[in-house]
C-alpha cells in the first residue's frame, strides 16, 4: 500500500467532519450558515499508521493534538463556504500525512578530517591571544 492510498483510506474512514459557525468578519450571513469546518482524527485509534508515524503526527502537529485523548483536530474558517474550508482543511491533513509517512533517513555522523580540525585550534588560539591582550595588565609590586 502506497503513501496516498493510505491518506485516501484515512480520509474515508477514520476521518470525521463537523461544521459550526465561523466567528469574525463576513457579515450577517456568518451569523446564519455553519461555514467553519472542523477536522477530527483519533490518532490513537488508527488501523494504518504505524507507532512511529502516529508519534511523529503528534510531534509535529503540536498543538492541534488533544494529548489525553490523541485527537487531532484541525479547524477553517477562511473561506465563505463551507464546501471550501472543508476542502482546505483536508489539503493541510494531506499536507501533514506526507511529511509523517515516510520513515526519516538515520544521520550517519561524518569524522571531521584532521587537517580541519588542526586549522580550528589554531584559530582559537589566535582568538585566545587576541582577548589576552585586551586586558590590563597586572602589576607586580
Amino acid at each position: 500500500m502506497n503513501n496516498q492510498d493510505i491518506i485516501n483510506a484515512i480520509l474515508q474512514k477514520e476521518v470525521h467532519f463537523h461544521f459550526s459557525k465561523s466567528k469574525g468578519h463576513g457579515g450577517q450571513k456568518v451569523n446564519k450558515k455553519e461555514t467553519k469546518a472542523e477536522l477530527y482524527f483519533n490518532i490513537h485509534d488508527s488501523d494504518y499508521l504505524t507507532p512511529a508515524q502516529k508519534q511523529r503526527l503528534i510531534d509535529l502537529a503540536g498543538h492541534m493534538v488533544h494529548h489525553e485523548e490523541g485527537i487531532l483536530i484541525m479547524t477553517c474558517q477562511e473561506e465563505r463556504l463551507q464546501v471550501a474550508n472543508k476542502e482546505k482543511v483536508i489539503h493541510h491533513f494531506k499536507q501533514l500525512l506526507i511529511q509523517i509517512l515516510p520513515e526519516p533517513k538515520k544521520r550517519i555522523p561524518t569524522k571531521i578530517p584532521k587537517k580541519q580540525r588542526e586549522t580550528r585550534i589554531i584559530e582559537k588560539k589566535l582568538v585566545s591571544k587576541i582577548k589576552q591582550f585586551r586586558q590590563k595588565p597586572k602589576l607586580e609590586l
